[in-house]
């Protein structure tokens, strides 16, 4: 069965506070393809294999962090259905509908604020730019991958985690309204009950976006970028050491998703993670489900143990 509804995350758009130091970052250290700029001054880019026009969003401001996060959704009809059944649902706020080309090649956006306070929106429009792999044409008799990548040149944009307070809300929402499955949790309590980490997915990849419980609003943790292999983490450590990025932990395995993953900050303080492995989820598979007394190798199941740093630095 193909996918529908939502099909996976469109683009996400953060802060930073020079946008020089941030492209170096962005564009040299880490690899995406700066694909255009606004008169707003806002920079707009994409990952190799990503065929949509960008992915990643770069605005100058004053405090970093996320502005919003973006969903590709199936069809214009889509778009409007799943609008009316956001505002329907109650579990949101500040519902309204972005123009279209308002982003660069773009069709119009319906935005609203989950419950944990982050701005999300959905899209079913956006110019196909290929991924410049092919020989005779953007999608035909293509190569492995394009020439002339950069720094850890990652295959796209995966996934994000946010951290807020109202956790039930927002997995209410992803999941009743927005089709989401629940592939892992974590709880804490005496008796399990309160959720207090949940990775959701609308694919068949084990997370597409995932939230911590933490008493703020609209939170950013990081954006994680997706690479080919273990093989591929570890020579982005190298490539990172090289640039002297400032490191938070890694490489290193997830016992949550099952992924290897480095973390590590642009400039800003924003956080990003590149990010393999992983396995196949199928909405028939149970949610996977983590307790408290367990956290360090959920997190980092190498070291077994919890990165303050990890838990407690966000934008």
């Amino acid at each position: 069965m193909a996918l529908t509804g939502v099909l996976r995350p469109g683009h996400v758009a953060l802060r930073v506070l020079e946008m020089g130091p941030a492209l170096k970052h962005y564009v040299d250290v880490l690899g995406l393809i700066e694909v255009a700029r606004d008169k707003a001054g806002r920079v707009f880019l994409k990952a190799w294999d990503e065929h949509d026009h960008h992915s990643v969003v770069l605005r100058e401001a004053d405090e970093a962090g996320m502005d919003y996060m973006g969903w590709r959704v199936d069809s214009p009809a889509t778009l409007k259905k799943l609008a009316a059944d956001i505002e329907k649902s109650g579990l949101a706020s500040d519902l309204g509908w972005v123009p279209a080309g308002e982003h660069p090649a773009t069709g119009e956006r319906f935005r609203f604020t989950v419950a944990t306070g982050h701005v999300m929106e959905l899209f079913a429009e956006k110019d196909k730019l290929g991924n410049d792999c092919g020989t005779d044409g953007p999608d035909v008799n293509p190569h492995p991958w394009p020439d002339n990548l950069r720094g850890i040149a990652p295959s796209r944009f995966d996934h994000c985690l946010l951290y807020g307070d109202d956790l039930d809300g927002t997995v209410k929402l992803f999941r009743e309204v927005l089709g989401f499955g629940l592939a892992e949790q974590v709880t804490a309590g005496p008796d399990g009950s309160l959720m207090i980490g949940a990775f959701l997915t609308c694919s068949n990849k084990p997370h597409d976006i995932a939230l911590i419980r933490q008493p703020v609003k609209g939170k950013f943790h990081h954006a994680s970028f997706i690479l080919g292999s273990w093989e591929e983490v570890l020579k982005a450590g190298d490539i990172l050491s090289r640039n002297k990025v400032s490191l938070d932990i890694g490489p290193t395995r997830h016992g949550i998703t099952r992924g290897e993953t480095i973390y590590f900050f642009d400039p800003s303080g924003n956080r990003n993670e590149v990010f393999a492995g992983g396995y196949i989820y199928y909405p028939d598979k149970p949610t996977i489900t983590w307790t408290e007394q367990e956290l360090g190798p959920a997190i980092f199941y190498h070291d077994r143990k919890l990165n303050e740093r990890f838990l407690q630095v966000f934008t």
